[in-house]
């Protein structure tokens, strides 16, 4: 299928950063969500060219993952720039929805050293030493720079316990990790956290301070939206910076700008506000 790309020219005047799953994408589809979903496209690509707005998907999800979720919503639109597997890869889309990798993303994550040898001698050390076992997610695979476990919560007591040893471990390895409260609505168990390993200066505020500096973009003109944990940081290094009515109960209990609707409601609420 044949999508279209958001209108842009020359260097933006604004940036919109959107997580993916369960922020611009619903994962249950119901008739309510993608109305609101494709008038969210059309009023995006209308305030595109008015405002001069550049627009950014942040996303764990993978390349063909977003791809089979487009079809499935019969979306669209591409954003400019997509920041897939946690923003591990910096994808940039032309007019004609063309992709190239951002060579300047590319070389600073080359240059952190981070392989799979690593992750899993921590994988080892994590079961051997501590007794924390992280199951590795084998439904979605491992990435060249993007690891995936989950940890299941057997015991309560526990997790104040074992979440902070699993990321000092990865801080010592010279790595990046990302842990947040899994979300059943986006395909993933109930009662487990995502563990996602990453290379330093990786990771969605990474992107967000990435893409601000790449199109001088200030602070005061960057909006992001999310919907769980992982994006709390994200939304914090920007003014404007939102959870989803829609958001985990995690992801609330940190951030306390939140939209009075759910999905791309709440989006388009906030941006009808602004612009």
């Amino acid at each position: 299928m044949t999508y279209k790309v958001y209108h842009c020219k020359g260097n933006p005047d604004y940036l919109l950063l959107f997580d993916f799953d369960e922020t611009y994408y619903p994962h249950e589809l119901q008739n309510w969500q993608l109305q609101a979903l494709y008038e969210l496209e059309e009023y995006l690509e209308r305030i595109a060219q008015k405002k001069n707005i550049r627009i950014g998907w942040v996303t764990g999800s993978s390349l063909e993952e977003i791809e089979k979720k487009m079809k499935a919503a019969k979306m669209t639109y591409y954003p400019h720039f997509i920041a897939s597997n946690l923003g591990t890869e910096l994808w940039e889309i032309n007019q004609q929805g063309e992709f190239s990798q951002n060579q300047e993303w590319v070389e600073g994550i080359k240059r952190s050293g981070f392989n799979h040898r690593v992750v899993e001698e921590l994988i080892n050390e994590l079961k051997q030493v501590y007794g924390i076992q992280l199951k590795a997610r084998t439904q979605f695979g491992q990435k060249q720079f993007k690891m995936n476990y989950y940890y299941f919560i057997e015991d309560s007591a526990r997790v104040k316990y074992d979440l902070p040893i699993i990321k000092q471990l990865a801080q010592n390895s010279g790595m990046s990790i990302n842990i947040n409260r899994c979300n059943p609505l986006a395909g993933d168990p109930a009662n487990a956290f995502d563990v996602n390993f990453i290379p330093l200066n990786t990771g969605k505020r990474a992107v967000a301070d990435f893409v601000m500096k790449r199109f001088k973009i200030s602070v005061a003109n960057t909006f992001a939206f999310g919907d769980s944990g992982n994006d709390i940081e994200m939304l914090k290094a920007v003014e404007h910076g939102y959870l989803l009515n829609n958001a985990t109960e995690e992801a609330k209990q940190l951030h306390n700008r939140i939209t009075p609707e759910p999905y791309a409601k709440g989006i388009k609420n906030v941006c009808m506000l602004h612009f």
